[in-house]
C-alpha cells in the first residue's frame, strides 16, 4: 500500500496494489475510486485533500492484531 500527497494538485491517494485501472467512479463528490478489471479497488483519490484531510501531510500507521488472538 502507498499513500502520496501531492501539495501542487491538493490531492491525497491511497494506492492498495498496483493492479491497472479499467475504471474511475466519483462515488461522492471530491473522492475517486479507481477499480481493476475484475471490480477490485485499486486506489482511492481524495480531491481538494487540504480541505478535507485535517493534516494530509501527517501519517499514522497502526496493525491491529487479528481477531483471534484478541482478549478481552
Amino acid at each position: 500500500m502507498k499513500i502520496i500527497y501531492d501539495s501542487e494538485a491538493d490531492t491525497l491517494t491511497v494506492i492498495f496494489n498496483d493492479s491497472p485501472i479499467s475504471e474511475s467512479d466519483e462515488d461522492k463528490p471530491g473522492f475517486i475510486l479507481d477499480y481493476d478489471e475484475a471490480g477490485k479497488l485499486v486506489s482511492l483519490e481524495i480531491l481538494d485533500a487540504s480541505q478535507r484531510v485535517q493534516l494530509p501531510t501527517q501519517i499514522e500507521y497502526q496493525l491491529v492484531p487479528p481477531v483471534q488472538a484478541r482478549q478481552p
